[in-house]
């Protein structure tokens, strides 16, 4: 038997491949097909299983695509009612791969047909979970996505988590690995550990949804308290899961396309498509193609591009660096960002050498602003997240998450001036981008954030520790 946790950073998300005795199963899957379709290959084993904890929401699952080229079964739990051909298995039901079996274990609450599925081993012991969105490392599965769906209010989902885990999932034995479909940095949870593996025993020991004598109503006002609004693209990206999707390889050479810098801007007015520019920050300060909203490719990209650019059919042309482009079209075909029109050949160099119109950031030093800034005079913006904001900032400055930035623009004074920054430079490049596309030229960008700024004599609060103020 082998269990091979394939965990993707950038959507910090968790699948699984599993073999034993000449057969395998994988457990969600995603969208890119081919390093499954490797292992299988080079272990000589065949795909028996395509298991799905749930419908996910943060990305869209490769299990139709695997199906079809493998002739393994899809297999939900109960509830889910997909509109393609699937098994769908009943609680407590058994599948076997080689020489161990997989056992549904049905654990709604985050989602209604969310399924736990229980590895049991040669010697017919309790081996691992796979536990989805349900158990988390550190926390446990958000009860407020699945809310219309199910035609139940948040509380009422999660008294059924409560339920689940505590009748499922806690009676199993102490040493039982625990493998979640997600870590640190996914939306689908809120407080979740950057370990990626642990035990029963041991998230009985330390998470907090898991507490000894913890009650029904505790449960519920723990796991509902302080829980931030979905990204946009979630609930596209579970229609996309239920009803199936285009090919990866057919959305992927739309995506390597290459268009040359004398039809780009013409093809992009053409078919109304978003210019995504996925350069480092500090390139695209210099100098990008006008309108061109960046969102850096080496950052929490595909979760960035789902929650600012939302709508998943928005078309989309593409500026990248120079070899990055497979990757970038990988990531966002992930999210279910299908609609790509194909990317600038020879990336933004190309533009700038064949003479059209560049756009530039007004990006300062963090020491800059410190001989500029007039606390208490000075407008100044933080687009961290509200708990970054409240542990530590500058003295005066103002909380606007880049997260709800559609919802602050609107309040901006035109003839304002006023200092923006982030943690580090990732985050207010992308809200630069989007406020000057928007027509908004009245504001200056900090290089380095608040990283920078903290090492200068700017005033600042007091820090306090992050996990005292989610």
């Amino acid at each position: 038997m082998k269990i091979e946790q394939i965990y993707t950073g950038c959507l910090a998300q968790g699948a699984y491949y599993i073999t034993s005795n000449g057969e395998a199963a994988i457990i969600d899957p995603l969208r890119e097909t081919e390093p499954y379709m490797k292992r299988l290959e080079k272990d000589g084993v065949k795909l028996k299983y395509i298991f799905e904890t749930h419908f996910h929401a943060d990305f869209v699952s490769g299990h139709l695509d695997l199906s079809k080229k493998t002739g393994a079964a899809i297999v939900y739990g109960p509830n889910a009612k997909p509109e393609f051909e699937f098994i769908s298995a009943k609680d407590n039901q058994e599948f076997s791969i080689g020489n161990i079996k997989i056992k549904v274990l049905h654990t709604p609450g985050h989602t209604m047909e969310s399924t736990t599925y229980l590895l049991i081993d040669e010697n017919g012991k309790n081996h691992a979970i796979f536990s989805g969105d349900t158990l988390f490392i550190g926390d446990v599965g958000r009860p407020d996505l699945a809310q219309k769906a199910a035609h139940m209010t948040q509380d009422e989902l999660a008294a059924i988590l409560f339920h689940s885990l505590r009748d499922k999932v806690m009676t199993l034995a102490d040493d039982v690995v625990v493998y979640p479909a997600h870590g640190a940095g996914s939306a689908c949870g809120k407080n979740m550990s950057k370990e990626t593996v642990s035990t029963i025993g041991e998230q009985k020991a330390t998470n907090y949804a898991l507490r000894a004598n913890m009650t029904e109503a505790e449960f519920v006002q723990e796991v509902t308290e302080g829980l931030l609004p979905p990204p946009a693209y979630f609930g596209m990206n579970v229609a996309m899961n239920k009803k199936g999707i285009e090919s990866f390889e057919n959305v992927f050479n739309n995506g390597m396309r290459t268009i040359n810098a004398i039809e780009f801007e013409v093809v992009a007015e053409e078919t109304g498509a978003l210019i995504l520019d996925t350069r480092k920050n500090g390139d695209f300060a210099k100098g990008y193609v006008p309108q061109s909203i960046n969102i850096g490719i080496n950052g929490d990209f595909a979760p960035w591009v789902g929650a600012l650019i939302a709508d998943v059919k928005q078309p989309i042309i593409l500026v990248t660096e120079s070899g990055f482009e497979e990757e970038t079209v990988t990531r966002l075909t992930r999210v279910g960002f299908d609609n790509l029109i194909g990317h600038l050949e020879g990336g933004f160099e190309a533009w700038k050498k064949a003479g059209f119109e560049v756009d530039t950031v007004n990006r300062i030093t963090a020491e800059q602003f410190a001989k500029e800034v007039k606390i208490g005079e000075s407008k100044i913006i933080d687009v961290r997240r509200e708990s970054e904001y409240e542990a530590e900032h500058v003295d005066e400055a103002y909380s606007r998450p880049l997260a709800y930035i559609n919802d602050w623009v609107k309040d901006i004074n035109p003839e304002e001036h006023f200092y923006m920054h982030c943690a580090g430079g990732y985050r207010s490049m992308m809200a630069a981008s989007i406020l000057q596309a928007r027509g908004y030229r009245n504001f200056t960008e900090i290089k380095g954030g608040f990283g920078a700024i903290a090492k200068t004599t700017v005033p600042k609060t007091d820090f306090v520790c992050q996990s005292k103020v989610l």
